[in-house]
């Protein structure tokens, strides 16, 4: 969706109870061809894949000049905990509907209960509120409070309703966590080139769903997350903020996405897809996207 009214129209899907409701396919397996940016530029990551394995999905946007490089940007890769993001802002577009509140109270349950629950698990037996299930969610990739914020959304039908009035209509949400982690033909899959493109339309464009203090309060979340260090935040040079989300396979996929801030410039926009093999170490799996994200930033002359 291109027109302006696009908040309007989000908000009118939560009124009439429509709503706004962590990885690769294994056939899309062809040699991606360089995406040449405006001006000639273009980005080939085939010696880094050859190098470490895998498939790599990597997609950059310049929003000062609208220059894109991509590589394997149009294949599908699941995308983990990435979506995560995508379900914190599509609550909050809810909550300026007056459809959600940041305070609501959410019981939390042993039942809710899946792995990696940093933020639920201490507080079974409680409430959370919603602003804390999403801090929770896109800070430290909670499983169970992702869970229940798709549940209040409405259920998984409704979370890719968001991605739709977004324009994005092709992106798959298909299973709750942790199943949704699991490689199954191209269920919970993404390309890289339609995140950057979402995340254009969340944080950049002017015709944005987000209130100014909804995108800060999830830009906030997104720059204190303490996950993915070795990811999108070393492949930029010292002092450039980096706002993010990570997405984790325990079986190799590897995902980074966001937006990076140079000093005195706009925004530039990375989504980072690595299928890698079973026998690559955590450390190189972070270092191919690092390794992408530098040389994205070097194609189009940026650097420290």
């Amino acid at each position: 969706m291109t027109s302006p009214d696009r908040r309007s129209i989000l908000t009118g899907l939560g009124a009439v109870g429509i709503g706004l409701s962590g990885c690769a396919r294994q056939t899309e397996t062809a040699r991606s061809t360089p995406v040449a940016a405006e001006g000639g530029r273009s980005l080939d990551l085939a010696a880094l894949e050859a190098r470490h394995g895998g498939r790599l999905g990597f997609a950059l946007r310049n929003t000062a000049t609208g220059e894109t490089l991509a590589w394997r940007g149009e294949e599908r890769f699941v995308y983990c905990s990435t979506f995560k993001m995508y379900l914190a802002a599509a609550t909050l577009v809810r909550v300026q509907g007056g459809q959600e509140r940041l305070d609501r109270a959410i019981a939390v349950t042993a039942a809710d209960m899946v792995t990696h629950a940093p933020v639920t698990q201490p507080a079974v037996g409680r409430t959370l509120s919603i602003e804390a299930l999403m801090k929770g969610t896109v800070e430290v990739s909670d499983n169970p409070a992702a869970n229940l914020l798709i549940r209040e959304l409405g259920g998984l039908a409704q979370m890719q309703a968001f991605y739709r009035s977004l324009g994005d209509m092709r992106t798959r949400v298909d299973r709750l966590e942790p199943e949704m982690n699991r490689l199954d033909g191209d269920k919970d899959t993404i390309a890289p080139a339609q995140s950057a493109l979402n995340i254009e339309n969340l944080f950049v464009a002017a015709n944005t769903p987000l209130t100014p203090t909804s995108r800060d309060r999830l830009l906030d979340w997104m720059t204190a997350s303490p996950t993915g260090q070795a990811r999108i935040k070393a492949g930029v040079p010292e002092g450039w903020r980096v706002a993010h989300k990570t997405g984790t396979g325990g079986y190799g996929p590897t995902n980074d996405i966001g937006l990076i801030y140079p000093p005195s410039a706009p925004p530039v926009i990375v989504a980072a897809y690595f299928h890698a093999t079973d026998a690559s170490t955590e450390a190189q799996r972070d270092a191919v996207i690092a390794d992408a994200t530098r040389m994205a930033l070097s194609a189009i002359g940026l650097t420290a």
